[in-house]
């Protein structure tokens, strides 16, 4: 539990060991996402964001900054509990905390050589994209499992939880 617990830190503890893997010549990757209802689309996306570099570093909204921009009632789980579930991955190295709406404030402290993003972005909407090519790095699109989404499966058990309502006679 207590490597789980390691890779939840502050960005002031993070940039001090960036310092480190920046002098060992480490290639540092960030992604960033809300990962309310961990599923096999985030599993795949996160590995394949870890196969950019050495170090695999996830940006995750506060419970505000997720509440704005995926509405009320969500995030269904709290910060550190998701927090707890994504360190539990290998793929993923640390977990930092924002929360403003975008995650370039990170982006330009922590100066990522890889940018990851899923594909269903244009290069040209992602954050930080422009930034980390300006210093050299480059921005990778992965490829998303499609229908695997938390918003998909939140709107599965809504369904299921009416349909038993419905045949409960409740």
């Amino acid at each position: 539990m207590a490597a789980r617990a390691a890779k939840f830190v502050s960005l002031p503890a993070l940039l001090r060991k960036r310092r480190g893997w920046r002098r060992a010549g480490k290639t540092v990757v960030f992604t960033n996402g809300i990962f309310d209802l961990l599923h096999r689309g985030h599993v795949e996306y996160l590995a394949e964001a870890k196969r950019q570099g050495d170090i695999l570093i996830v940006g995750m909204n506060s419970d505000t900054s997720a509440r704005k921009l995926k509405g009320r009632g969500r995030p269904i789980n709290k910060l550190a509990d998701r927090a707890a579930v994504l360190a539990g991955l290998a793929a993923v190295d640390y977990i930092v905390p924002f929360g403003g709406p975008t995650p370039i404030q990170l982006i330009t402290a922590i100066r990522p050589e890889v940018l990851v993003k899923g594909s269903e972005y244009r290069k040209a909407d992602i954050v930080g994209a422009a930034e980390v090519e300006s210093w050299g790095g480059t921005v990778a699109r992965v490829r998303m499992r499609r229908g695997k989404s938390t918003t998909a499966l939140v709107q599965k058990i809504g369904r299921l939880v009416s349909a038993d309502v419905i045949a409960d006679g409740s």
